[in-house]
């Protein structure tokens, strides 16, 4: 065998070890996936509870059914900034909510809302009513680069994430360090136009994972096959 061929064969095999491990990776990656998807899937099958009756660790909270109830503080709501909803700019209106016997606000995610800029919005029109009762879903929101909120000079109180901190001196009371996503009514295709677009729990899907790792358990063939084919070859032609 030539020493051109054994080099082949050779970069051939550690090609094929590659494709190989990104395969078993994805397929992995897929596990845990499913096993995500389930997690999440179990707490949204969960009887839904107040919130003063969730976990005490924000990593079991997310995603848990609750039901609200309060009064809504309009005067102080705010908006999360550049949410997209199929391909349109738009943002998340968040409103507090008092409730009675409680010191610490609830954080009210009402929905989303079209905005050209992803930004600027008349939170005005978009009211419901002075009185809230809420069946929705904890969201942990995450934190990003840069401050949280937006210039204060502003029509509209506005921000990238959310940063409990300073929305509790917005607000001026404690606030939740999540917030509770209104979910739409069972069944509804289309909302009214006068009421936010309701923000629907994650897709449960498994991603592009599966296929991923077909494609890499793929090349991982076509090298061993390339270099076995052009070692026969090179032999008959050696021969």
């Amino acid at each position: 065998m030539s020493r051109r061929t054994t080099s082949l064969l050779v970069l051939a095999g550690v090609a094929a070890l590659i494709c190989a491990r990104l395969g078993v990776w994805q397929l992995s990656r897929l596990g845990e996936r499913r096993a995500h998807n389930a997690s999440v899937a179990a707490r949204l099958r969960q009887p839904p509870v107040a919130p003063w009756g969730l976990p005490a660790d924000t990593a079991e909270q997310r995603y848990r059914r609750v039901v609200l109830a309060g009064r809504a503080d309009y005067a102080h709501e705010f908006v999360l900034v550049n949410r997209s909803r199929d391909g349109s700019p738009g943002v998340h209106i968040v409103t507090p909510v008092r409730v009675a016997g409680r010191d610490t606000v609830v954080l009210l995610n009402r929905g989303w809302i079209y905005s050209p800029n992803g930004t600027d919005v008349d939170l005005a029109r978009w009211r419901e009513g002075d009185s809230v009762t809420v069946d929705g879903y904890v969201e942990i929101p995450s934190r990003r680069p840069g401050p949280g909120r937006l210039s204060a000079e502003r029509d509209v109180v506005a921000y990238r994430w959310l940063d409990a901190a300073d929305v509790a001196r917005h607000v001026g009371a404690p606030v939740t360090p999540y917030y509770v996503v209104w979910s739409a009514p069972p069944g509804e295709e289309q909302p009214p136009p006068d009421r936010p677009v309701r923000v629907p729990p994650p897709a449960l899907d498994e991603g592009s994972h599966f296929s991923y790792a077909v494609q890499w358990f793929s090349f991982a063939t076509v090298a061993v096959v390339g270099g076995a084919a052009f070692a026969r070859a090179d032999r008959r032609r050696r021969g």
